[in-house]
């Protein structure tokens, strides 16, 4: 494995010590050597600390860890997801105008083109009114999934809000009734349709949704599961809860959950804007795959992004990484790619078993601008611990006769990287105070709340406005990413086993809750928390 450890930590610290503006005074051309563009996207990371000397050393990693060798390896079909002995092929999903893509031998492409076109007719029944709910036209769409079947959807048919002309979407996912409550008490369940998510339709808290849901329904409707859509591989248990068989959507195993509104997971989205504006996003998603295959690494933006990614927490030990998107259609991207980054690369052990000998992902979090200026900029500007930012923004908004709004939030957003690369210094905060009147020691004391360290990275992402084909060539790009920093580490991005013991605790401790089983064998704590609820409920009885 390259040793990261040795050339390139030597590389960070340098890096560190000499600072980022010291760059642009060095390299006139800075910006645009240390930028790519791409089909409508800039990305520029020239506020990082790297010189072209640490970017060559990054790329030599990204060689040496066979990057292109495993990309390709996904591409073909080939089982990369070793753990469960699966292909990773959600890049199919969006494979329109492509060639075959096989897995053992088989094209798949036929069964994902053919499930695509049942979407379609689908979506378009409920979008003209033909498929009708018991009281008639369907006005409202319930998500019920969890997991990437949740976020997926919910983020994109809140981006895309803009193109939406369909029924309104609305996406329960939490187990906690509330959640269930708050939709369903604003919903006509006779011109509701309940769209399922579950590939096993077995997902316990999706499930125990759905059952809900459909109660909630029954209360109005004879035949409550007519009017329910299932996303899902198991046509026996769709089948046992009523779902109609000519609205039950699967897809292959070779499409991860965090991966999956390309295919019957966007069903919700492509209800909400349309099939055809459904496919423009298929489109700038298959515009990336190829961007991805065939720009030269160093020319490569996955790679570019994946390569800074990893020099900011591997290499200089940043612990997080805030995702700053200055548009608030697009105020679910944060949490999405907190998912797709913590649940693909949270992990502590190579493929082959060995423990990493690095960290592995970092915490990914992150708020819309401005909103965000207003809350933890503080932290990022002068808190003691370096976040490096990624800024996404559009050129230009939706709202022409709003155009000032967006000229302010695209300055606030230029500004704010700006601000974290330059800083305030001493001599300045000094200056400022002396004219604010005040002298000496007060002075000083002042001057020293209003310095800003500089010095902080960032990266942007600039679009020219967030189309479906523009949302698709950002969602491909993180994707792509996630994959590349994975690979470099020796990881398994495509399995998450980390989800699994604490639902079988959770299934273990239900009946103990409800007093059926004895708590004898769990720790002193949980044994406690235990007996504590079990009070409140004995007291209701």
């Amino acid at each position: 494995m390259f040793k990261v450890q040795d050339e390139l930590k030597a590389r960070g610290e340098a890096a560190r010590a000499r600072g980022i503006l010291p760059l642009f005074e060095e390299d006139a051309g800075r910006a645009e050597a240390f930028s790519i563009g791409f089909d409508g996207l800039l990305f520029d990371y020239a506020k990082t600390h790297l010189d072209r000397e640490d970017r060559a050393a990054l790329l030599g990693w990204a060689e040496a860890a066979g990057v292109a060798a495993r990309r390709d390896a996904m591409f073909s079909g080939a089982r990369i997801n070793e753990t469960e002995g699966r292909a990773v092929l959600h890049t199919a999903l969006r494979n329109l105008e492509g060639g075959p893509v096989e897995v053992d031998g088989r094209d798949v492409m036929p069964e994902i083109r053919d499930t695509l076109e049942r979407m379609k007719r689908f979506a378009r029944r409920v979008r003209a009114q033909s498929y009708k709910g018991a009281g008639g036209e369907i006005t409202d769409v319930v998500n019920i999934g969890i997991g990437g079947s949740h976020l997926g959807p919910e983020m994109a048919v809140r981006a895309l809000e803009t193109f939406r002309q369909g029924p309104r979407c609305h996406f329960l996912s939490n187990v906690d009734g509330a959640d269930a409550a708050d939709i369903l008490d604003h919903l006509d369940p006779r011109q509701t349709l309940v769209i399922v998510a579950s590939k096993s339709f077995t997902t316990q808290e999706t499930m125990t949704n759905a059952a809900t849901v459909r109660d909630w329904m029954a209360t109005a409707v004879d035949n409550p599961a007519k009017q329910f859509v299932a996303l899902s591989s198991s046509k026996e248990k769709t089948a046992e809860f009523g779902v109609p068989p000519e609205q039950v959507f699967d897809f292959g195993d070779y499409v991860g959950g965090r991966y999956s509104v390309w295919g019957p997971i966007g069903l919700s989205l492509m209800i909400a804007i349309g099939p055809e504006a459904f496919g423009m996003m298929l489109r700038g998603g298959a515009a990336m795959d190829r961007h991805f295959r065939e720009a030269p690494l160093a020319e490569n933006m996955p790679v570019m992004l994946g390569l800074v990614g990893l020099w900011h927490h591997q290499v200089m030990g940043f612990p997080t990484r805030a995702v700053l998107p200055y548009a608030q259609r697009l105020e679910r991207l944060p949490a999405y790619l907190q998912q797709l980054e913590m649940e693909s690369n949270g992990k502590r052990v190579r493929m082959d078993g060995r423990t990493l000998d690095l960290p592995s992902g970092p915490v990914v979090w992150g708020e819309p601008g401005t909103n965000g200026q207003h809350a933890f900029y503080q932290l990022i500007h002068q808190g003691t611990q370096v976040v490096p930012c990624e800024f996404i923004v559009a050129a230009e908004g939706h709202e022409p006769t709003l155009a000032h709004h967006h000229r302010l939030l695209l300055a606030n957003c230029l500004a704010q990287s700006e601000a974290l690369m330059r800083g305030r210094d001493m001599a300045t905060a000094q200056a400022l105070m002396a004219e604010a009147g005040y002298e000496g020691a007060e002075r000083d004391r002042q001057a020293a709340h209003r310095v800003f360290e500089g010095n902080r990275p960032s990266v942007t992402l600039m679009i020219d406005q967030l189309t479906p084909y523009r949302l698709g060539q950002i969602i491909a790009l993180y994707e792509h990413r996630v994959f590349v920093e994975g690979v470099m580490l020796g990881i398994n991005s495509f399995d998450q086993w980390g989800v699994e013991l604490g639902k079988e605790l959770a299934r273990a401790l239900e009946p103990v809750l409800a007093g059926e089983e004895s708590a004898e064998g769990k720790d002193g704590s949980t044994r406690a928390l235990v007996a504590y609820a079990q009070r409140f409920w004995a007291r209701e009885r």
